[in-house]
């Protein structure tokens, strides 16, 4: 699957969020690296501290299903600008790999395209948990 049609997943799943309170509608697709695609939504609640981005609902399905080999995740919004995963959605991303492609699409078509170690650099990560 190209970037391109990982993206268009993405809006697919953007159109599902539940947005009552900010009005920021994201989506995002998840290719694993066996080649499954899951998508998720954001979604919100009053009490914000329940609310869950677009790219953890998409991860969390995929980890639910068994899949623990990220390829890639797409992300877009309604946003003239690429709109990114959030500091707590690259610190779970990262959980699963530093190499994980972060695909971001904008409302002109345009695509630039990350690692997320990228996002998240000099990371903590469960190596540092390692016993030395």
């Amino acid at each position: 699957m190209n970037e391109k049609e990982l993206l268009q997943k993405a809006e697919a799943a953007k159109e599902m969020a539940y947005v009552p309170y900010s009005r920021f509608p994201v989506g995002a697709a998840l290719l694993t690296k066996s080649g499954r695609v899951f998508t998720g939504c954001n979604i919100e609640c009053a009490s914000y501290g329940g609310t869950n981005c677009a790219e953890r609902t998409a991860l969390f399905k995929a980890i639910s299903e068994g899949e623990r080999e990220i390829e890639a995740i797409a992300v877009v919004s309604d946003n003239e600008n690429y709109t990114f995963p959030c500091g707590i959605c690259r610190q779970v991303i990262l959980e699963f790999g530093k190499d994980i492609k972060i695909i971001l699409g904008n409302k002109n078509g345009e695509i630039k395209v990350f690692t997320i170690e990228e996002l998240l650099p000099n990371c903590f990560s469960g190596a540092d948990l390692e016993k030395k």
